[in-house]
């Protein structure tokens, strides 16, 4: 009897044992002398360890619209920044142009996720123009406000004859990052 205990004692040992062969995300199959692995549902499919899986967002980034809008007859502008939409963000700055004193206000320059300026000719320059002469604003998008302002004077100063020029206007609308 006492024989007959130890050895069922002695199998249990051995089968516990066995588990321990297998890598992690695997477990023991098999019996009567022959013991195999396999994978663990859900586990990683038997590639060893489950890998963790990649973060998931929380939250997304959303496009911001901006626009110039000008009257070129009676030098009206409008300009919007930050919307959600091209149609917002051309609307506020037609209403802006119109409450300004515009009749013809068009659009001049949309832009989104990105950064515009506008320079103008220096008061004294346009003085010093002949009569009838005309000048025009320049307007620059570019990915910064540094970088928009910089284009924006450069096509301003070597348009028409040298002109000197000043940054009249620079606003960014950048993308927002929205939370879930």
């Amino acid at each position: 009897m006492r024989i007959a205990l130890l050895l069922v004692l002695s199998l249990f040992s051995l089968s516990t044992h066995a588990e321990g062969v297998c890598p992690p995300g695997q477990y023991p199959i098999g019996g009567q002398g022959v013991i195999g692995c396999a994978p663990i549902p859900g586990a990683g499919g038997g590639q060893g360890p489950a890998q963790p899986s990649a973060p998931q967002p929380t939250g997304k980034w959303e496009t911001r619209w901006g626009a110039i809008v000008e009257d070129g007859d009676n030098n009206s502008t409008g300009t919007s920044a930050s919307q959600k939409s091209k149609r917002a963000a051309v609307d506020l700055a037609t209403d802006r142009c119109r409450s300004a004193g515009g009749k013809s206000c068009k659009l001049r320059l949309a832009y989104h996720n990105q950064c515009v300026a506008m320079a103008d000719p220096t008061i004294a320059f346009v003085r010093s123009l002949p009569p009838g002469a005309r000048t025009r604003t320049m307007a620059s998008a570019a990915a910064t406000e540094e970088l928009a302002r910089q284009n924006a004077m450069k096509e301003c100063e070597t348009g028409g004859s040298r002109q000197e020029c000043n940054i009249i206007y620079s606003e960014c609308s950048m993308s927002e990052f929205k939370s879930f």
